[in-house]
């Protein structure tokens, strides 16, 4: 008897505690999935167990937040709970949106480029004045200091050279001068080789004015050279001018000037008067900047005459402090006397010269 009631009263224990226990798991089991949610999602809305960000607002195409009030999203990379995580594709850096051209690396800085004018003769003619006065564009940088790439630095390379140029942007023309280029019998075809597209500018003046101011320049520099008559001719008395001297040999003109028609037309060669410079520096000047295909950016504003050296000046910037400017002592040295005779006899000697050189460029200098 006794062994049936404990046997009708002893299973529903077991069930019971069954029950008890499945329930507990089951609360135990909830309450884990829900620690374990909240954990794996930090109050930015980051989920570290995705790792995909989940910010409010992200940057447009052009830069600016679509919400600007939204905070941006945290850089990706390892957290320190696991270290060498894989992280996202950096951003962009700011040098990616230059352009592919500019290796500056700022497009404020701009690029080094080969030259697209050159100022290539001749000496004692005005290269100088040229230069500075064209150097007040904004649209032109110029090498101040002559390279010398086509007649004694060849040799360097073309990447030699361009290192040398100053920085332009885009829209500027490199420019650099080197005056003995135009008597440089291997010039023209080297710069053609470089780009057939330069173009050039030869700056010319009446050629015995321009032999006596060279005679003058190194005079300055070696007080015992010879005369100037003594220089300038073979036989005097017979008339006979030694142009194998490199001061007379460079005002034959129309000879230089046949090698540079083999390799470029004559509209691409834009002479300067180098008398015309001094009278009426805006007019000369405003041909240049046409010829190079610029503005006319320099103007009569731009000149006052300075009566001392005997040449126009570039008067001081608007609301700057630098001083006008003029060019260097050398420039404006009073010539040495020279015999009028002898000036008559080397007139004489360029006048075939010179003819030729009017009738092939088309212009008139009057030097006669």
């Amino acid at each position: 008897m006794a062994y049936r009631v404990l046997g009708r009263a002893g299973p529903p224990q077991p069930r019971r505690a069954r029950r008890l226990l499945f329930a507990f798991t089951l609360s135990l089991s909830c309450t884990y999935l829900c620690y374990s949610f909240l954990c794996c999602c930090d109050d930015l809305g980051r989920s570290r167990l995705l790792r995909a960000p989940r910010c409010l607002g992200s940057p447009s195409a052009g830069g600016r937040q679509l919400l600007p009030k939204s905070r941006p999203c945290d850089p990706p990379g390892p957290t320190p709970s696991e270290p060498g995580a894989p992280s996202a594709p950096a951003a962009a850096a700011p040098a990616a949106r230059l352009s592919a051209s500019n290796h500056s690396g700022s497009p404020k800085l701009g690029t080094k480029r080969l030259p697209q004018a050159l100022i290539v003769g001749v000496k004692k003619g005005g290269t100088r004045a040229v230069l500075e006065f064209i150097r007040v564009h904004p649209d032109v940088r110029a090498l101040g200091t002559e390279p010398h790439f086509f007649d004694r630095n060849y040799g360097r390379g073309l990447d030699w050279y361009r290192s040398l140029m100053p920085r332009t942007l885009e829209s500027q023309i490199t420019l650099e001068k080197t005056p003995s280029y135009f008597v440089t019998q291997e010039a023209p075809r080297r710069i053609f080789n470089m780009s057939r597209d330069t173009k050039l500018i030869v700056v010319v003046r009446n050629p015995v004015t321009r032999a006596i101011s060279d005679y003058t320049q190194t005079l300055s520099k070696k007080p015992d050279i010879p005369t100037f008559e003594g220089l300038s001719f073979r036989n005097r008395t017979l008339g006979l001018v030694d142009a194998s001297w490199n001061a007379i040999r460079i005002g034959m003109y129309a000879l230089h000037l046949e090698s540079w028609l083999r390799y470029f037309p004559l509209a691409q060669i834009h002479f300067v008067s180098g008398e015309r410079l001094i009278t009426d520096p805006a007019g000369e000047m405003g041909r240049v900047q046409d010829f190079l295909g610029i503005r006319r950016f320099i103007t009569d504003k731009h000149f006052y005459f300075n009566k001392t050296k005997g040449f126009p000046c570039l008067k001081k910037p608007e609301s700057s402090l630098l001083p006008p400017r003029c060019l260097g002592k050398s420039k404006g040295r009073t010539h040495v006397q020279i015999d009028p005779e002898v000036i008559d006899q080397l007139r004489e000697f360029y006048r075939p010269y010179n003819i030729k050189f009017y009738e092939t460029v088309g212009q008139d200098f009057r030097w006669e």
